[in-house]
């Protein structure tokens, strides 16, 4: 409670053009609330736990800057709130992931975009701040390229080892109705046979069970593996466009000015680490008082049993 009240403070104290982040993070976690005493009284206890996680997730961009020192913009601030919402929330507890299909996509995308301004704002900021060396922008964008990259790499083996270790299903499936494989050559020559036009797969067990896929062949999750990794692609190598321009030109293109400054994560003033420094001791002291109010309400009761 000490850190989710000081988070309060540390959106609540800022300047007024900020206080849409602070709306966004009261109404979103007023809708989790909701979602999870449902969950409660329905007897979903993995949507509990699901809203437990993302009431938690919430918290990072406070904690990061507590402990990095640094000044997230509140458009990513504001960004990162609703991308856990709609992931955990919206895709896997209102299975928009199902209804929507081009939710995950949209995600992806995001993701991508959203980790390369991670990228390019951590280097630049290194780059700025050296003396010795001096980086271009071809080179700065092209790493923050690389961190978008990785990071989606690292969330595919992420999603695998959910599938293969837990027995969930976050590499979604693909019904397709041609498959290619050298494992179908009964001479075992590297041979690639082509199946075409499948309308029907059946799938026995060894029990005799019998389950019948229509429409095709179920591909298990290399296509949703593949997908997610271009649009991946495809968002870092947008927002790196625009921080490219931004580099070459500054300010005098005005949108990337705009995507990039809004994105762009920058270390935190003296005056900044100030604040944070005293709202976190405000919240200790909260704490501490209500601790020594219990043990005192403890206290007065074992005196007077």
């Amino acid at each position: 409670m000490g850190l989710i009240n000081s988070y309060q403070r540390n959106l609540a104290e800022r300047p007024k053009e900020n206080k849409i982040t602070l709306i966004i993070y009261m109404v979103l976690r007023l809708l989790i609330v909701i979602v999870m005493i449902r969950a409660i009284v329905i007897g979903n206890y993995e949507g509990v736990f699901t809203c437990v996680l993302t009431l938690l997730l919430l918290l990072i961009p406070t904690f990061l800057k507590d402990a990095l020192r640094i000044n997230i913009p509140p458009l990513f601030e504001s960004i990162i709130y609703l991308f856990i919402f709609s992931a955990n929330i919206l895709g896997e507890l209102a299975h928009f992931y199902s209804h929507i299909p081009i939710w995950d996509t949209m995600l992806h995308t995001l993701n991508g975009f959203l980790f390369a301004a991670v990228g390019f704002s951590t280097v630049d900021l290194l780059n700025r701040n050296s003396k010795k060396i001096k980086l271009s922008p071809l080179y700065l964008t092209l790493v923050a390229f690389c961190v978008s990259m990785t990071i989606g790499v690292l969330w595919e083996f992420f999603e695998c080892g959910m599938d293969l270790f837990f027995g969930k299903d976050m590499q979604k499936d693909f019904i397709i109705d041609t498959i290619r494989s050298c494992k179908l050559d009964p001479t075992n020559s590297q041979k690639v046979i082509e199946v075409k036009d499948i309308v029907h797969t059946a799938v026995t067990t060894r029990s005799g069970e019998v389950t019948a896929i229509e429409g095709g062949y179920l591909d298990i999750g290399l296509l949703d593996t593949m997908k997610d990794m271009f649009v991946n692609f495809i968002g870092a190598v947008v927002f790196c466009i625009f921080g490219f321009i931004y580099e070459k030109v500054g300010s005098k293109n005005k949108t990337a000015a705009m995507v990039v400054e809004g994105l762009k994560i920058r270390p935190a003033t003296e005056e900044e680490v100030q604040q944070m420094s005293d709202r976190k001791q405000a919240a200790i002291e909260e704490v501490k008082q209500k601790i020594k109010k219990e043990e005192e309400k403890v206290m007065k009761n074992r005196t007077s049993s």
